[in-house]
């Protein structure tokens, strides 16, 4: 999960920003996948962030999210999903799925939530839709997600659909003021951390309190 760049640089001020964007962006992701994975008792699973500090003042600062799906293998998944027995099997995979696509959304969604209340302005799905989240680093996360449900939704109209229900499952999760506060927690604990790498277990540790 990584944030598709689109602020141009021109300034040091421009420069912190950039971070301050990347972190909101890389927390949306990591707080789904951890706070909302847990809300929906789906299973743990492994997520890393990965900083890079080394260029800072020639490059934008870069993190980005490894791992954190439940689903990985896409193919196979392909030719799996026709061979669930069951009805509770068939529903596990959508749950998972889904779940996958929500925590993508879930990126831009709190990058654009940041920008919203940075410049004091309204933060809501009509302003902020689907097609608008690629303002917000969410490029890469769209293709991600819609490439998902081109292997589980075999029609487009139902698609369409589909991304729209999730998208607003992912602004639901974005708005929840503690989801909001743990977001807004874990991107300054990103912008503050001087390693190259935060775990697992160290972001699992940051974000446990909010479990409760």
């Amino acid at each position: 999960m990584q944030r598709t760049q689109h602020i141009v640089q021109v300034s040091g001020t421009s420069n912190q920003e950039l971070h301050r964007h990347i972190a909101f962006h890389e927390a949306g992701h990591v707080v789904a996948i951890y706070i909302r994975n847990h809300q929906q008792q789906l299973p743990p699973v492994f997520f890393q962030v990965t900083l890079d500090h080394q260029q800072q003042n020639q490059q934008p600062f870069f993190a980005r999210v490894e791992g954190g799906r439940l689903i990985e293998n896409l193919p196979i998944a392909e030719i799996e999903k026709d061979h669930f027995a069951t009805e509770t099997e068939r529903q596990d995979l959508k749950q998972a799925y889904e779940a996958d696509i929500i925590n993508l959304l879930a990126g831009p969604l709190a990058e654009a939530k940041y920008v919203a209340m940075r410049d004091d302005e309204i933060f809501n799905p009509y302003l902020v839709n689907i097609v608008a989240l690629q303002n917000y680093g969410g490029h890469s996360d769209l293709e991600q997600a819609h490439q998902y449900l081109k292997y589980f939704v075999s029609d487009a109209a139902e698609r369409d659909l589909v991304i729209k229900q999730l998208f607003t499952q992912a602004f639901e999760f974005i708005e929840d003021p503690k989801n909001w506060r743990c977001i807004q927690h874990f991107a300054d604990y990103i912008l503050k951390h001087e390693r190259s790498t935060i775990s697992c277990e160290e972001a699992s540790a940051t974000l446990e309190p909010f479990l409760s």
